[in-house]
């Protein structure tokens, strides 16, 4: 997969072009000399004292004579390589990257300390460099230049929450209260004794941040204007949301802190002029742009108003594809192997259908309350194709309330014939849809408007929106020493056709790639080989276990997606808990030696697969006297871990919020409730947000338009449950909806950030199950009502972010939502209603077209297993596994541990970078999945992440998501095309490469101990209970 990944990187060499050689990222190569006079050629540093006080043209850090640092001698061309450079190399992965700039000098924006060729360049560099001059091409047709993420009157006044004083008409040092900028005098850089701390030649603050040039240009024309004052305020406030953000770099928060904490700053500022010069750039930033690399390299700081969103032919577009996608996966949702179309599909193929209708379709149309509409209304935008793209995304998923028709109507489940009742299908489907829009809607300043819930999954579906309407392409600095000038667009195409290749190999032709587990090749039979590395039944310990992009994005983790950090953290919960997994079954603990060591399935005392039907009547309902003639349900080593991680993950998400984001959700609550007194104050952390000033031009959406979307949902859910014989109390509607409650900010906080998403699946069996203990199907009703309405929520709250970096109305993105939501639902509803009543033997291994029901007899077994049989004789005080509930209070543990470490020692930067949810998660990944699946993500997540971001930060920025998209595009057609083509009809393509990953114990698991004939395991049958 490694390969894989590098494989784009080759194209630099028919694509990339260079004028002369790049500013390499060894640091001994030099630049030749460019074309234009604009980019005079930079000389290296010599050993003399009077070019060490020359500072870098891109720079704003001069190189001071007396700093005593033999620069020229450590940078000097023929060297090479050196163990600094190895140290650079290797820093980021150890800490966090913009750490290790503090320790080794850097490459990329700032690179290499170097003299500008004349001194016309080296001033005007200079002058740019301290915000004091602006490029020509920026300024207005006053002759002023424009200022970025400009603030209204009410919002400057947030913005320096009444402590820095206005700057009057004269002053001249003007403020960010300013509208235009004034002839500015500013005080030049200066070094002194107090600064050292934060000085290193080439340890510049756009480096630290992973700005760009542009980003940077545009930051200094904001920071020349603030007031030490206004910096001090916005500053006060960054550090107070930031301070435990693991996206935010480490070194920032550091210089922040000591900038607020020295009050040497402020009484002797001149004392401290280069500190507070990037604290005014780090302000700029702040404001006028996002705090992340991530935000900024796909999310513009700008908007168009005027741009069309809500057209006749966005809403067409999406409707249709919103039924497409709606009723190809509700069909084939029961198929073994199931197929699902994904959003990024629609994504995809709207683009050519909208530029056909721009082509196409004649300027004709009618005006409706005032407003033109028109067939055409002119080139398709960026702000129609995402509407569209939220639509799908809302409708392709499945109504997860089907699950629970099947197992109440079908026969060989509970037959109640009730369920085939359209009414009834509608009434709990649309509840538990539209339950999740409310509480998405009230928990929009939680989790939507901060600026530090980034929302990862929503930016790459940003960067391919980007790709298809962004026509501008700037070349930019990247590997190989090369300036690749590929648009974002060819870009897409061309990675996107190498996927699409690519795939059928490891998907149809040889298999065997998907899953490489070549070192069960050597010995098949060989227990303890397959055990540790196998990936079908093992823990899949495997230096190169898959050359399949898709098994990276089992849990939609994609590794180019996520921060780097929570990718390590995760594998860092799996490498903790694949001991505990191997101590559990090589000591056969709770008798997991007689089942395999990493299966998901429920076994009896025999060793075989449980048999449900033995532990209840006719009804469904558990029988007590069966029950204790026949086995209690034992679990394998890697599931009895899962349940143990699950149940620490969630106490661990709920102190992790009250520990690291109590301010957060406090404000978040201020809000909410000032809203709903008619009271909306600016509130100065959201103002301090780019985004959130933009979209103030767009009316939002009322709070109380989602708490009446949230009541209908709870009447049609009550009405459902109490409505037939459900032998459920309406209550379990309230009771799911509470624990949503207490879950869905921490959830999403932790999702926004991280990528990382908790299902509160197994926690709503675990309390569902016990209160309502041998009732099956309310159970369903708690877990669907508790856990789904907080997926949905989460899910919703991502599609609102989105909405909200494209800058699209909010109230047309509430009815496109509700809309599209409401008519996938009632797709849905009719072809579920024709799988159940026109096909024969559906869900039956005779029925037609492999329609099975693989998920459904899974949830009808996890029914039975936590309502009817219940949790309490699982995990009870005389159950079989209580001392897994030693999760509960470990997870508690685990966070304050880390807390208090980061408390004790805040000098440990790397401590930010270890994120206590993400390490629990990686210990959730078992059964049937395992490290095979996790590990191949690190390599690829730290070249993305750490290598290339802080190298070569504008190749990583215009490339890095664009590539996430294109191989997810790439993996979705193609396997899309396989499967309707090929594997629907039977073809199969039998050698060894598509046999050699089921061989020996790989084919069937292997076990450590052995029953003799007659025999069986655990409690003796009577004595359990």
């Amino acid at each position: 997969m490694h390969a894989v990944y590098f494989f784009f990187l080759s194209y630099s060499h028919c694509s990339a072009s260079v004028d002369g050689k790049s500013l390499a990222d060894s640091p001994g190569e030099a630049q030749k000399a460019p074309k234009s006079p604009k980019d005079s050629p930079p000389e290296p540093l010599s050993a003399g004292p009077d070019k060490r006080s020359q500072p870098h043209p891109q720079s704003r850090h001069p190189v001071p004579a007396s700093s005593g640092l033999p620069l020229a001698s450590f940078w000097h061309p023929s060297l090479i390589f050196s163990p600094s450079t190895l140290f650079n190399f290797l820093c980021p992965a150890l800490r966090d990257s913009a750490s290790c700039s503090r320790l080794s000098p850097p490459t990329g924006l700032a690179g290499l300390i170097v003299a500008p060729a004349n001194r016309e360049s080296a001033e005007r560099e200079r002058a740019l460099s301290d915000g004091l001059s602006t490029p020509v091409a920026s300024l207005s047709s006053s002759g002023k230049p424009p200022v970025l993420g400009a603030m209204a009157d009410d919002e400057k006044a947030a913005a320096t929450g009444g402590v820095a004083e206005m700057s009057s008409a004269n002053s001249s040092r003007p403020s960010v209260v300013d509208d235009t900028i004034k002839d500015v005098v500013s005080e030049p850089f200066s070094y002194d004794e107090d600064d050292r701390d934060y000085y290193v030649p080439q340890n510049t603050t756009e480096h630290d941040l992973n700005v760009t040039e542009d980003d940077l240009l545009e930051a200094q024309e904001l920071a020349s204007r603030y007031t030490l004052e206004e910096v001090r305020d916005i500053m006060t406030r960054v550090f107070r949301v930031h301070e435990k953000d693991h996206n935010f770099p480490s070194i920032i928060i550091h210089k922040i802190k000591v900038f607020l904490e020295n009050e040497s700053v402020f009484t002797n500022p001149e004392k401290h002029q280069h500190l507070i010069q990037e604290m005014k750039l780090e302000a700029a930033l702040v404001t006028s742009n996002s705090p992340y690399a991530e935000v900024r390299a796909v999310v513009s700081n700008k908007d168009d108003v005027t741009t069309p969103c809500s057209t006749i032919r966005s809403w067409a577009i999406g409707l249709a594809f919103s039924c497409l996608l709606a009723f190809i996966n509700q069909l084939f949702d029961i198929r073994q192997p199931a197929i699902r179309v994904m959003a990024n599909v629609a994504q995809l193929l709207s683009y050519p259908v909208g530029k056909a209708c721009e082509n196409w379709l004649p300027d004709v149309g009618f005006t409706l309350f005032g407003t033109y509409h028109s067939l055409n209304p002119g080139p398709f935008s960026k702000k129609e194709h995402m509407l569209i793209t939220i639509m799908a995304n809302v409708a392709y998923n499945t109504p997860y309330t089907n699950n629970i028709i099947w197992v109440q109507y079908l026969p060989q489940y509970f037959n109640q014939p009730y369920a085939s009742h359209v009414a009834y299908q509608l009434l709990i489907a649309l509840a538990t849809n539209f339950i999740g829009y409310g509480m998405a809607g009230i928990c929009r300043r939680f989790l939507v408007y901060p600026s530090y819930c980034v929302w990862p999954a929503s930016l790459v579906t940003i960067a391919l929106n980007k790709a298809f309407h962004n026509e501008s392409n700037t070349p930019v600095e990247g590997p190989f020493g090369k300036k690749w000038k590929i648009s974002r667009i060819k870009f897409f195409y061309i990675m996107f056709g190498a996927m699409f290749i690519w795939f059928w190999f490891p998907n149809y032709i040889f298999t065997a790639l998907s899953r490489f587990n070549w070192m069960s090749w050597i010995a098949p039979h060989n227990r303890n080989l397959n055990v540790i590395t196998g990936i079908n039944h093992g823990l899949g310990v495997n230096p190169f276990p898959t050359f399949d992009w898709n098994v990276l994005l089992w849990d939609s983790a994609d590794p180019l997606m996520v921060p780097f950090f929570s990718t390590l953290n995760r594998f860092f919960g799996v490498f903790v808990s694949f001991w505990v997994v191997l101590a559990f079954w090589y000591s056969n603990v709770y008798d997991t030696g007689y089942l395999p060591i990493n299966s998901n399935r429920v076994y009896d005392h025999f060793g075989k697969l449980y048999n449900i039907s033995r532990a209840v009547d006719d009804r469904g309902l558990f029988h007590a006297a069966e029950y204790k003639d026949y086995s209690p349900p034992f679990l394998s080593a890697g599931n009895i871990v899962i349940y143990m991680f699950f149940f620490a993950i969630y106490t661990s998400t709920l102190t992790y919020a009250v520990l690291y984001h109590r301010h957060e959700i406090v404000m978040g609550f201020k809000s909410l409730f000032a809203s709903f007194r008619k009271k909306n104050p600016i509130k100065d952390e959201r103002i301090l947000d780019v985004h959130n000033r933009l979209m103030k031009a767009y009316p939002e959406v009322p709070e109380w338009w989602y708490l009446i979307v949230l009541v209908v949902a709870i009447a049609l859910g009550i009405a459902g449950i109490a409505g037939w014989d459900t032998n459920t109390s309406p209550g379990v509607v309230f009771y799911g909806l509470a624990l949503c409650i207490v879950f869905v900010i921490p959830v999403g906080i932790i999702k926004a950030m991280t990528g990382i998403e908790v299902t509160l699946n197994v926690l709503a069996e675990f309390i569902g199950g016990s209160w309502v203990d041998g009732n099956a199907l309310a159970m369903n009703y708690f877990k669907s009502f508790g856990y789904v309405t907080c997926a949905h929520a989460v899910w919703f709250c991502n599609d609102l972010k989105l909405a909200h970096y494209v800058k699209i109305p909010p109230r047309q993105t509430f009815i496109a939502q509700i809309i599209a939501t409401f008519i996938s639902t009632i797709i849905c509803t009719g072809v579920l209603n024709f799988q159940m009543k026109g096909i024969n033997g559906v869900c039956t291994p005779d029925a037609q077209f492999k329609l099975t029901c693989p998920g459904v007899n899974t949830f009808f077994t996890a029914s039975v297993l936590w309502g009817t049989v219940g949790p309490q004789k699982i995990f009870g005080h005389s159950g079989q596994y209580t001392e897994i509930l030693v999760g509960f209070p470990l997870g508690i543990l685990v966070v304050f541990f880390f807390w208090g470490l980061n408390k004790k020692f805040p000098q440990w930067t790397w401590t930010r970078q270890i994120h206590p949810v993400a390490i629990m998660y990686g210990g959730i990944v078992w059964a049937p999945y395992n490290m095979s699946y996790v590990w191949p993500s690190v390599p690829i997540a730290w070249i993305s992440w750490v290598y290339l971001k802080t190298r070569f930060v504008s190749f990583w920025s215009k490339y890095n998501f664009v590539l996430s998209a294109a191989w997810s595009c790439g993996i979705a057609i193609s396997g899309i095309i396989i499967f309707f083509s090929l594997q629907y009809t039977d073809v199969e393509f039998k050698w060894w490469g598509n046999m050699a990953s089921d061989m020996g114990c790989e084919g069937k698991a292997c076990t450590l101990k052995h029953l003799p004939p007659g025999e069986y395991f655990g409690p003796r049958i009577g004595t359990f209970d």
